[in-house]
Order: C-alpha cells, then sequence, then structure tokens
C-alpha cells in the first residue's frame, strides 16, 4: 500500500493503545516511537486529522479495536474496512518461532470475526481476503482489493525495496524477511501446519483449537465472496 505512492500509509497506530494501556504484556522488541498518541481517541483524531489532506490507509489487529471501534460510529463509518485471513495454525507456527510467550488472544483470528459481525451488524460489507490467495496470485488479489477500496489498479506498487519503511522504526525487527523479499511470495508448497502446532504442544494446540471455528466463519465469507 505504500508502494501505490497515493495513500498516507499508518502502521498498527492502535499497536499504542492496545500494548501501552490494556494488554497483560509488552509487545517484544516494540520500540514506541516519540510523540506517538497513545489512547484511542487520540490515535482516532490523527487518523482523522491526515484524511481531512488526503485518503489513509492503516493496518491494524482487529483485537487492538473490538472494545473500541463498533460502537464509534463516526470513525467505524469513515472507513472502508477489509481483513486478511491467514490460517491460525500458520499463524501460531510463526508467532512462536520470534514470541513463544505470546497470548491467544494475539492469534487474533476470534477477534477478526467478532470485528467483522459487528461490522456487518453497522450496514458495511467487509472485504475478506484470504492470505493464501494473495500469496497464489497477487496480482488478481490485490486488484480485487483496490477495486474494493475504490482505488486504482497500481500492479507496480507489488514490488519494494529493502528500506525501513516510515512508521516500521517501532517494529522493524518482526519484518526483516519482508523487507528483504522484495515482492508478496508464493507458497512454499503443501505443509501440514496442523500438526506442526500439535507438535509443539500446549498451549499452543489449545490456541489452535481455540480459533479454528473464527477461522472457518470468516473463510466461508472469503469463499463467498469470491
Amino acid at each position: 500500500m505504500r508502494e501505490r505512492g497515493d495513500l498516507d500509509v499508518l502502521h498498527e497506530p492502535f499497536m499504542y493503545e492496545y500494548y501501552l494501556n490494556r494488554a497483560v504484556r509488552l509487545f517484544p522488541d516494540f520500540t514506541p516511537e516519540p510523540g506517538h498518541p497513545t489512547h484511542y481517541a487520540a490515535i482516532r483524531d490523527m487518523i482523522m486529522d491526515k484524511a481531512r489532506t488526503g485518503p489513509v490507509f492503516f493496518k491494524d489487529m482487529a483485537y487492538y479495536v473490538t472494545a473500541t471501534l463498533p460502537d464509534d460510529a463516526a470513525f467505524r463509518d469513515a472507513i472502508q474496512h477489509g481483513f486478511l485471513l491467514r490460517h491460525p495454525a500458520e499463524s501460531i507456527l510463526s508467532y512462536a518461532k520470534r514470541d513463544p510467550d505470546f497470548t491467544c488472544e494475539e492469534v487474533g483470528i476470534e477477534a477478526e470475526w467478532t470485528l467483522y459481525q459487528s461490522l456487518e451488524a453497522a450496514g458495511h460489507n467487509p472485504v475478506v481476503i484470504l492470505s493464501d490467495d494473495l500469496r497464489a496470485d497477487p496480482r488478481a488479489t490485490m486488484r480485487r482489493y483496490w477495486a474494493r477500496a475504490g482505488l486504482a489498479d497500481c500492479p507496480d506498487a507489488l514490488a519494494w525495496g529493502g528500506a525501513v519503511p516510515q512508521g516500521w522504526e517501532s517494529v522493524q525487527k518482526w519484518h526483516g524477511d519482508v523487507l528483504a523479499s522484495g515482492a508478496i511470495r508464493p507458497p512454499e508448497g503443501p505443509r501440514d501446519y496442523s500438526a506442526g502446532v500439535t507438535a509443539l504442544g500446549e498451549p499452543y494446540a489449545e490456541y489452535l483449537a481455540h480459533h479454528l471455528p473464527f477461522y472457518e466463519n470468516l473463510r466461508a465469507v472469503a469463499l463467498h465472496q469470491k
């Protein structure tokens, strides 16, 4: 979305509110940027101020805002919402490599489903993108997403350099592989992610069992939208 060149892009602005005020722990390798607002209302106002001069894109984890966004009608209804859905087993295996103490909530898919339902009840029809589709065919998947968001197609944005983007300084240790890849990588091939989680044992297997029903609900939405 940064590579498009026509958006003001923010990386997880509500991370500050969640991890600095409400989380049971601080996010590993998170170095808050000086001056960044740390409470929901102030972060929302920052985004709305930026949107007065042009379109803004921000990506966040759903669990940051399930307790706040659904009841903030003016802000909620000013956003074109979209969801990126990854299989929880794949997420858990990836997360455990960098942060073995992550919580069940941080897997994130229950919160995605909760937020999706609240938005649908408020009259929204959020697009749900499967990460497998994005990796298998980024060109077509992003064209579809951009159309739903009211943005022009921009195939040149599907490749990038290795410089750390503005706003990633606080979490850049988590994104080295993305920066080095230069593009959305294709799937690695068949792999039984669920078996990998089972081999890790608890609490990860419990996390997977908890989030699978919510994943299936959202996956059904994504397949219906195709």
